[in-house]
């Protein structure tokens, strides 16, 4: 009797959604729209925070993977984890929520690294990259079952984390997102995210072979949709208000001594745990995804818990002298342009111990000298005589590489802290 209930509501609910697929475009988004329900003031139970210890990640992996398999959008692992090499970047945050203390709900967030997008393989990315400012792939989003029917209670904060998060924290201005073709019109409905392309993709295989739609959102220009389509709604159905000007207590964003754009968790002992120990991502990496992360993690102690190289590429790591970070500080550069001192505004965006690149709008010849102030944190203030010594065009700005005379010890303190500590709130 239950089965034949089952299989009869089963039934219903694909009838329903014919129907529904039958509607005007503009209708159906309207009757999304009207279905929103974000609660101003959740309880104060639910937190939201990066996920950052292992036990945390674990049940993040532990949720993310019981959601795929039930969708088919993976076969079971025997850790019971989804666990992908994007999880072992420093550039990749995965968000929680928790509720009573115990993991209910995550999303990751994936910036652009060594290692690219998920989706790129199969989405042309490049109308996007023409814009200014960054990417980062929204993904691995799941809720536990027993909070996917409570009106979007833990989803609508995750998804607020997620934006403040971006907005504020991430250096980010375009999110892309590889979703089922029968999600996507939430996606466009309430996000007002623009599809890549028209078609459907119909093998995604970071998804184990289902469909898929690529989209994507300008955040700036989406924050104004949201003005104009919700700004007027009222408290609970007004998403301009709960994204943009409403601050929850539910969400604990990172303390950060610097102005770093990430925030990595990732020590020596939880990579091995989670990659080598709980999973064979690295056994199963090919010797170029193996060098890349000795490019990155190329302090002595991660090299026990690295995948080594196979074959002839043995020993090969394209590793740079000083390891480069990414940041996003203010700076001024003092320096003498046809016999007048000048004073140019610009953002450093990478440092290392003895240089770093920055974006200025205006020209800056190569090779002239000079002294640049660096505001590398809320309190933290460097002083270094520079030389100019590369320029290139970007697709969103002209970008500089200068050499450091000699780092002062502001900026020494800095770099020795962003090699060494792994813990985001150190940073």
């Amino acid at each position: 009797m239950q089965i034949k209930q089952a299989s009869l509501k089963k039934r219903l609910h694909q009838l329903l959604r014919r129907a529904f697929a039958l509607l005007p475009r503009d209708t159906r988004h309207a009757i999304y729209r009207g279905m929103i329900d974000c609660d101003p003031s959740p309880d104060s139970r639910l937190e939201l925070k990066v996920a950052e210890t292992r036990e945390e990640l674990e049940a993040c992996f532990a949720i993310l993977h019981d959601a795929y398999v039930a969708s088919g959008f993976m076969k079971p692992a025997a850790s019971g984890l989804r666990v992908t090499m994007y999880h072992a970047l420093p550039t990749t945050t995965t968000l929680c929520a928790k509720y009573d203390g115990r993991v209910v709900g995550t999303m990751s967030m994936i910036r652009e690294g060594v290692f690219g997008f998920p989706l790129q393989t199969v989405f042309d990315l490049s109308d996007v990259r023409a814009k200014q400012g960054q990417i980062a792939e929204i993904s691995a989003l799941a809720v536990h079952p027993d909070f996917r029917k409570t009106g979007g209670a833990v989803l609508f904060p995750l998804m607020k984390f997620m934006y403040e998060y971006c907005t504020k924290y991430f250096d980010t201005r375009h999110l892309v997102i590889a979703v089922n073709p029968d999600k996507i019109e939430l996606y466009e409905s309430l996000l007002f995210f623009e599809r890549l392309q028209k078609n459907v993709v119909e093998k995604y295989d970071f998804a184990n072979g289902a469909p898929a739609v690529g989209a994507t959102l300008d955040l700036p220009v989406a924050k104004e949709i949201f003005r104009r389509v919700y700004g007027k709604r009222k408290d609970r159905k007004n998403l301009y208000q709960y994204f943009v000007t409403l601050s929850l207590s539910n969400i604990k964003l990172p303390k950060r001594r610097y102005f770093t754009t990430n925030d990595p968790v990732l020590t020596p002992a939880i990579l091995d745990y989670f990659f080598n120990e709980r999973s064979k991502v690295f056994e199963h990496l090919d010797d170029r995804h193996k060098a890349l992360l000795w490019s990155i993690y190329d302090q002595p102690e991660f090299r026990a818990v690295l995948p080594m190289l196979s074959g002839s590429a043995t020993g090969f790591h394209p590793m740079r002298r000083h390891q480069r970070f990414s940041l996003r500080c203010p700076a001024e550069l003092r320096v003498r342009l046809h016999d007048s001192d000048r004073s140019i505004v610009m953002t450093v965006i990478e440092i290392s111990l003895l240089g770093f690149q920055a974006q200025s709008k205006l020209d800056i010849p190569i090779g002239v000298e000079g002294a640049v102030w660096v505001e590398l944190g809320a309190s933290e203030r460097a002083m270094l005589d520079v030389k100019v010594m590369r320029h290139h065009h970007g697709d969103t700005g002209e970008f500089y590489g200068f050499k450091v005379a000699e780092p002062d010890e502001a900026w020494r303190r800095c770099v020795s802290a962003l090699e060494t500590e792994h813990v985001a709130g150190d940073l």
